[in-house]
């Protein structure tokens, strides 16, 4: 290696040993700087509980006094010197200890203490070159520059008492993905709950703009909130379009971790009009929707959501419907309870009986306008009266039950209230919220709880649309936003098989009226169905049938069953075939059954 070479090879290890010791310096100062932020006000205070406690007990008859001089003492040790002290104190003691006793030191030890540091400096400089920190990839804006100077403990003391924020006191703020997260300590009577409730005066103190979303919550030890920032999302950058290998709801903001809701939650979805409920629901009903243990049914008044889905799932858009598909659903579910093996929990889903997801789209819809339908049934001495019939009873049972059954009831609406917007037997029954966009407060504590505000579930502060809290007791109050599933991307969706009770297949012509043939002529033509499942109820109507019952009234008696089941038994078996009800009002199986 020529001389310059070598010059230039030095020069260079020399800068790199002067950065490195000056970034070393510069971390260290600060570290410094922000531990005697925090800990001075800790020395006032031992010194204001010492002077109290001298005048309590000026003679220092008790321990008192004495207790008070430690604790100032252990105060002040624990507040570190400033980098220029500390290096002055170093640099001080170690002239003194080499003007003493240097000159001592044989010339030998001398030489080999020369290799010894020689060799120390050239390996903690190899040591840095290749354990250089990486860059930090978070570069802040023009907006986070301000707030991060707006933060720092000495801005935040000098302007705290102007915005009546004296007796807090900010740490060292720190850039993440998510956001400007810092620490505050509260002193004196200062709660987490009473800094929430100033966040205008915090606003106002850092020159946040409005739409600037604020997060307190509770520190790691107590005196001490966490105040976060969104200045930024971690999902930012991220493609939120849905796609078939992209099946999560959304993305968290802070952490950037994709989100999934498994299948079996009984699930409240809520949000104000416009906030993007329908949209964030869809990933969920494709999922529902998908494979051949899966079926959907939705409940769907206003006649837009479900008209999507109607390819993949059973869909129920008059008042009639909704209670038709209810009776099904809620008959089906009673049918898997009475034969679930015994020791087993929950039914195991099959192709021939899936797992059934009953999504209610609006619930507050439906509560009123499926309510006191009229419905002709016939009682026991034959003569046909009209009943109001409501959805509402078999929704709530659905809830309470079906879980079990492998049954799952979804509810969804704009209206997060209970008794209109989420009936009072449904909503303890729900294990997972997910609340979009809320007006009040007050609805927010009816989707993610009563203790939602406490614990940081701001769901009036989120934005709309497409932003979401979702509480399922494993998740913190972390907003997710959701995937975007456009409609026509639902209408291309590939078919699935429609969930019915009873399948009834199509007759090449009209039906002849279904009669009791008795004689070995050929029977005419009636629709087939799906044989109903052993020891459900429908399969007691008919050996009640066979047995020689010909009223409603005689099958209840002989089966030991309610008036109103045998009724919807018996309009179900009517439809689908298996039995005939004749002029005078007998009624007789078919053969087919």
């Amino acid at each position: 290696m020529s001389h310059p070479s070598a010059w230039q090879t030095h020069r260079q290890y020399a800068a790199t040993a002067a950065r490195w010791t000056a970034d070393r310096w510069a971390k260290e100062s600060d570290r410094r700087r922000t531990l005697r932020a925090t800990r001075k006000p800790l020395v006032r205070d031992a010194r204001a509980a010492l002077a109290q406690a001298q005048a309590t007990d000026p003679q220092k008859v008790t321990s008192l006094v004495h207790r008070a001089e430690r604790e100032l003492a252990t105060t002040k040790r624990r507040v570190p010197d400033p980098m220029w002290l500390f290096a002055s104190k170093a640099a001080i003691v170690t002239a003194a200890t080499g003007y003493v006793g240097l000159p001592l030191v044989p010339g030998r030890v001398w030489m080999w203490a020369a290799v010894a540091v020689s060799v120390a400096v050239t390996g903690t400089i190899l040591w840095a070159l290749l354990h250089r920190p990486a860059a930090s990839p978070i570069e802040p804006t023009a907006e986070e520059r301000d707030l991060l100077k707006r933060l720092q403990p000495e801005h935040w003391r000098e302007h705290a008492e102007q915005r009546g924020l004296a007796g807090t006191l900010t740490g060292r703020p720190k850039l993440t993905e998510s956001g400007i997260v810092v620490a505050v300590r509260l002193d004196g009577q200062w709660t987490t709950t009473k800094l929430r409730g100033c966040e205008d005066h915090i606003r106002a103190l850092l020159g946040a703009r409005t739409g600037l979303r604020f997060q307190i919550k509770a520190g790691k030890q107590g005196g001490w909130s966490e105040l976060t920032l969104r200045t930024r999302s971690a999902a930012d950058g991220d493609d939120l379009l849905w796609a078939p290998e992209r099946r999560s709801l959304g993305i968290d903001t802070v952490t950037g971790e994709h989100v999934t809701v498994p299948l079996g939650e009984r699930l409240l979805i809520a949000g104000r009009s416009g906030a993007g409920k329908s949209v964030a629901s869809r990933p969920l009903l494709f999922d529902a929707s998908e494979g051949d243990t899966n079926a959907l049914v939705i409940i769907d008044l206003k006649r837009v959501e479900g008209r999507l889905w109607d390819h993949r799932a059973r869909v129920a858009s008059t008042p009639e419907d909704v209670i038709a598909v209810v009776d099904e659903v809620e008959a089906e579910m009673h049918d898997r309870l009475n034969v679930l093996p015994k020791g087993q929990d929950t039914w195991g889903p099959t192709p021939d009986r899936p797992r059934i997801t009953v999504v209610v789209d609006e619930g507050a819809e439906v509560v009123t306008a499926a309510d006191k339908v009229p419905f002709p049934e016939e009682d026991g001495d034959g003569k046909t009266k009209v009943r109001t019939r409501s959805a509402l009873p078999g929704l709530e049972s659905i809830a309470r039950m079906g879980r079990a059954a492998c049954i799952d009831l979804w509810w969804m609406t704009q209206k997060p209230t209970i008794g209109d917007g989420v009936p009072k037997q449904i909503a303890p029954q729900i294990s997972t919220s997910i609340c979009l966009a809320v007006r009040t407060p007050a609805e927010a504590r009816v989707v993610l709880g009563e203790d939602a505000q406490a614990k940081g579930w701001n769901a009036d502060e989120l934005p709309a649309p497409g932003v979401a809290l979702i509480r399922d007791g494993k998740r913190g109050p972390d907003p997710v936003k959701v995937r975007y599933m456009d409609k026509a991307v639902v209408i291309a969706l590939p078919d699935q098989p429609i969930w019915s009770r009873t399948t009834v297949a199509a007759s090449p012509a009209p039906a002849a009226p279904l009669t009791l043939v008795k004689s070995p002529a050929p029977a005419p033509a009636v629709p087939v169905a799906t044989a109903p499942a052993a020891g459900s109820v429908d399969d007691r109507v008919l050996a009640s049938l066979r047995s020689g019952a010909v009223r409603q009234a005689d099958i209840a008696t002989a089966t030991g069953l309610p008036k109103g089941t045998v009724s919807k038994a018996v309009k179900r078996l009517t439809l689908a075939g298996h039995i005939t009800r004749n002029p005078d009002g007998a009624l007789t199986t078919n053969r087919a059954a």
